[in-house]
């Protein structure tokens, strides 16, 4: 089968005549019979009824033209596809935990946005444990969260390290001193939700300070960590980098205390190989280059 074949038997079930057919294929209507004679040898069918009131199709033709028009759709397609100055198009499914939302994510979405106008990205926000059992049950393309793991299955691309603080409401005279662990136990601690990284150091931290049950609030939400915080219900520890804009308005303030450093959190890109796992990694490394760059501009 000639793929002129194939086009010439869509045209002329379309306009139900060869004539037409051949006008819109700038060829003859000679030409037009002799492709669907070839196309129904090869298919050993008939494929139009021939007349003197014009031309139908048979019920095998019309059976065959569904067929038809697909490999015509997909011969359209794969000529777009040629054309596209990048591969990274269609339905992209990225995870991202809270912290990035509040730092460079924007202009992750920006530069994607220009460099790739042809990627649509549905945003999904939520904690490490979650995006990581997402990805896992490829309900997204991408996770960009906190840890790491030994899952064979998995890529993994480092974006960029964390460090977290106590903060506090200066409303609770709490900052300009070195404050004891122990006094910052006896207000309720703000942080991050139960299973992760930084909920689990302050409980460490406090339990080595002989705090045997601390009150700790876990939220996924940061927001609500960062309003709980500024309205003094307690110190919370969370990444400045998320609160720079609190901390150079005085509405919180970073505690010195003498327990135990908080650790970093360190982020990574997380994906699964697939067929579709380049465009994971084109986001990957232009969401590592954008956390790098945003880091060093945070040290100048």
């Amino acid at each position: 089968m000639d793929f002129k074949h194939i086009e010439a038997f869509v045209w002329v079930a379309e306009v139900e005549s060869f004539r037409i057919a051949a006008e819109k294929l700038h060829t003859t209507q000679p030409a037009i019979s002799q492709r669907i004679a070839a196309l129904e040898s090869a298919l050993s069918v008939r494929l139009f009824e021939r007349s003197a009131r014009g031309i139908k199709l048979t019920e095998k033709g019309q059976e065959l033209l569904s067929h038809a028009r697909r490999i015509i759709d997909m011969r359209t397609e794969m000529l777009t596809a040629a054309q596209q100055a990048s591969p990274v198009r269609g339905l992209f499914r990225l995870g991202v935990a809270e912290t990035l939302v509040h730092t460079w994510l924007p202009e992750l979405l920006e530069r994607l946005h220009t460099r790739h106008p042809a990627l649509v990205v549905e945003l999904q926000v939520d904690t490490s444990h979650v995006l990581h059992a997402q990805m896992l049950a490829h309900q997204i393309d991408l996770a960009m969260l906190v840890g790491t793991s030994q899952d064979p299955r998995e890529h993994r691309l480092h974006l960029w390290d964390y460090s977290l603080a106590w903060v506090a409401s200066p409303s609770l005279r709490l900052h300009g001193r070195t404050v004891a662990i122990e006094e910052l136990a006896s207000y309720p601690i703000i942080t991050y939700p139960p299973a992760s990284v930084p909920h689990q150091a302050v409980k460490r931290i406090l339990q080595d300070a002989g705090i045997k049950e601390p009150r700790l609030h876990g939220s996924a939400s940061l927001s609500t960590i960062v309003h709980l915080a500024r309205h003094g219900m307690g110190p919370c520890v969370i990444a400045p980098a998320v609160i720079a804009e609190e901390l150079e308005q005085g509405k919180l303030r970073i505690l010195r205390t003498d327990g135990t450093p908080l650790p970093d959190i360190g982020f990574h890109a997380c994906w699964l190989d697939t067929p579709d796992s380049h465009t994971a990694l084109t986001v990957a490394r232009m969401a590592q280059e954008i956390a790098h760059q945003a880091g060093a501009r945070k040290r100048q």
